[in-house]
């Protein structure tokens, strides 16, 4: 198979104007050579400087608005791509991030990828905003269907920090996140969408004496016809701490970089 483009999304919590950090992260990202790439929580000037003077063979575009965690989008210069802010995916919150569209054109063919930071937490607000961020995804999904002729016919992604912590709630009546999942698996299956597999399930983690537990909070749901590269039988590889295997190189990778691992695919080319 034929490789169309490569994707990263990567949550850099509280990204701004630290110059040794910024550094260090950016040069990591350089290491992955992505195509497209979604850097979630940035909040410094600092940043966007930096990846201009590191990554020039890229274009940069950026969500704008009240909030103060902004999605930064990077394409490579020799894809033909088109980036849209989506305020509808704030669901009505101003102080959350709305989407970030970029649609790539390869040989003719449109890509159609949304980069989500959906709301954080575990009160049942948190979870009900979030499933009306994903229903808003699955709607979109029909509306880039009939637009590419029929039911199943986008090549469209959602993924990023999705947050998926379920909801804690009195009486033994809490929604665990693998329950959250369930759902989400479930309603993509409904617009022909799937859930992509990690070769590591946690994606976020504050390190040894941290009162929660690695979660898997970061995702990719795609149309189910579309390819990608397997690593190690799975269609996206976690980079980062997820990847390490000493509790203390991943305690010192998450203070020089981020609690949460970036995630990379490849996607392959479509058999026309």
């Amino acid at each position: 198979m034929v490789k169309a483009f490569s994707l990263a999304s990567w949550n850099v919590e509280h990204f701004k104007d630290e110059p040794e950090r910024v550094a260090r992260v950016v040069d990591f990202l350089k290491e992955q050579d992505p195509d497209v790439f979604a850097l979630l929580e940035v909040e410094g000037k600092e940043v966007f400087a930096e990846l201009v003077r590191q990554m020039s063979d890229y274009q940069f575009h950026i969500t704008e608005g009240p909030q103060t965690q902004e999605i930064l989008v990077g394409v490579k210069h020799d894809l033909t791509a088109f980036y849209t802010q989506k305020v509808q995916f704030k669901s009505g919150i101003q102080a959350l991030r709305p989407g970030a569209l970029l649609t790539v054109t390869v040989e003719g063919i449109h890509y159609s990828i949304l980069f989500l930071h959906t709301k954080s937490g575990s009160k049942p607000i948190g979870l009900g905003v979030r499933d009306d961020q994903f229903e808003r995804a699955y709607k979109f999904k029909k509306l880039l269907d009939e637009i590419a002729g029929g039911k199943g016919k986008a090549n469209y992604f959602f993924l990023g920090d999705l947050n998926v912590m379920g909801m804690q709630y009195p009486f033994e009546r809490d929604i665990v996140p693998p329950l959250e999942l369930r759902k989400i698996d479930r309603d993509a299956k409904r617009v022909k969408m799937r859930r992509l597999t990690k070769n590591h399930p946690a994606t976020w983690w504050n390190g040894p004496g941290s009162k929660f537990a690695p979660a898997d909070l970061d995702h990719v749901v795609a149309s189910d016809h579309l390819k990608f590269k397997p690593f190690n039988g799975a269609d996206i590889a976690v980079r980062g701490w997820p990847a390490l295997k000493t509790e203390e190189e991943k305690a010192a990778w998450i203070k020089e970089y981020s609690d949460h691992g970036l995630l990379y695919l490849e996607v392959q080319k479509l058999d026309i």
